[in-house]
């Protein structure tokens, strides 16, 4: 049975034949490319530079959680005596020292929670990478597609003006009537008024990249130009390994499993008690010597009288990880859900594309010939002339807005997935 996406060995293919590199609309400057686009939007972003710095604190956590404790350093000194005794009978000052052995890794145990957590927050870092990488190519693409409409806009514009003046010679020899160089002239007025909402939307994608990039609203910016997208063979198979391996979302879900895991292994270890070893010397009034006698010793805490406090601790930390590893279920159907709308959003637009672009601009194109050959043979009517070609300029303007929904499709799986799959160079 067909799957509606299960396209197999389907490949992105370019439909670009009207979009080729485009020219700069500032001399002596090149295109605006795809390229520094994503650079300057990663570089200059706040909400990608605050989630950097979240990661760097968490990597910062790694030494701290992995280090003993601090060695305790002790000094005594009489202050003074009430009583008559020998001179010897009693120390007068001691100094001692003590450490903390984490024999029962602990420590350890602290540290690989560190990491899990500082691999969680390199996560969100991507996260927020990618979502600032897609935005930025939508609104390059978007401003990339205003520019072909004010083109194609241009272009109807041309043709209508042509077609006035044709029609306006034959009407000065009495060959058409005036009404079809008023007709024309009517529909030129359209034509030029819609280049006027093609400017303000340009203008408003334009924006939304200046933004983006923190380049000032009013400064001027090149014309952007893209080269034909890559043919790259998609599998849903291994699109859903790319997931596992590559989304953020999951890979944050996994790590902070790991996190709950080892807090789970470190609940476990608070019913070990770490010994506490130490040193002291004393030093005796009427000795000669600084330390008079030096003597060592070891103390450790009693957990198992405190059974309900450790055993509330380690259900808490199992509960934590129970509820980790369904957080990464979740994670891990919902980016398997994305991906399957994803893909078949893509086969969609790629045959709208493929329809558009083959099939019904060749034939409206067509249809405007034997209209004209129609009207200059006196077997149609005006009307019909200009129905045929905005019925071609319909089609061309709606190729051109799928192809850019496919564009975009194809930036949005490279976001659901996590990595780049080629299609943008």
């Amino acid at each position: 049975m067909n799957h509606p996406f299960c396209f197999h060995s389907f490949f992105i293919i370019a439909f670009l034949p009207v979009m080729p590199l485009a020219t700069s609309s500032f001399a002596g400057q090149s295109p605006l490319s795809l390229e520094d686009v994503t650079k300057k939007t990663l570089a200059q972003n706040p909400v990608v530079a605050a989630a950097r710095a979240r990661w760097r604190m968490a990597t910062k956590r790694i030494p701290q959680a992995a280090a003993w404790e601090d060695p305790k350093l002790n000094f005594r000194s009489l202050l003074a005596r009430f009583v008559q005794i020998p001179a010897n009978g009693f120390t007068d000052q001691a100094v001692s020292i003590e450490q903390s052995i984490p024999i029962s890794g602990k420590n350890r145990s602290r540290e690989r929670a560190a990491i899990a957590e500082a691999v969680a927050a390199f996560q969100d870092l991507r996260r927020q990478e990618l979502e600032i990488i897609l935005k930025a190519r939508s609104a390059f693409i978007q401003l990339l597609n205003d520019y072909e409409l004010l083109d194609l806009n241009q272009a109807e514009e041309t043709a209508l003006s042509q077609t006035i003046d044709n029609t306006t010679t034959k009407f000065e020899v009495g060959a058409k009537p005036e009404s079809d160089v008023v007709t024309a002239q009517i529909e030129r007025q359209k034509v030029t008024e819609q280049r006027q909402d093609l400017e303000r939307k340009r203008s408003n994608d334009e924006t939304t990249l200046k933004v983006l990039m923190k380049i000032d609203a009013f400064a001027p910016l090149p014309r952007p130009g893209m080269q034909k997208i890559r043919a790259v063979h998609l599998d849903a198979r291994e699109l859903r390994s790319r997931i596992v391996l590559n989304n953020p979302d999951v890979l944050q879900a996994n790590a902070e499993l790991a996190a709950a895991e080892s807090r789970y292994q470190l609940a476990k270890r608070e019913w070990i008690p770490d010994p506490t070893v130490s040193i002291q010397a004393d030093h005796y009034n009427a000795g000669s010597q600084i330390a008079s006698e030096v003597s060592g010793g070891i103390s450790i805490s009693l957990p198992w009288f405190n059974e309900r406090k450790y055993s509330a601790g380690e259900r808490e930390a199992l509960d934590r990880v129970t509820a980790a590893q369904d957080a990464l279920e979740i994670s891990k159907n919902e980016a398997f859900g994305k991906l399957r709308d994803q893909l078949q959003k893509i086969e969609t637009l790629h045959h709208h594309a493929d329809l558009y672009g083959n099939t019904l601009i060749p034939s409206a194109k067509e249809n405007v010939s034997a209209n004209q050959a129609e009207y200059e043979a006196n077997k149609t009517t005006f009307e019909n002339v200009l129905s045929s070609q905005r019925n071609l300029w319909e089609i061309e303007a709606a190729y051109h807005q799928h192809l850019t929904d496919y564009q975009i499709a194809l930036a949005e799986l490279e976001s659901v997935v996590g990595s780049d799959l080629g299609f943008f160079g």
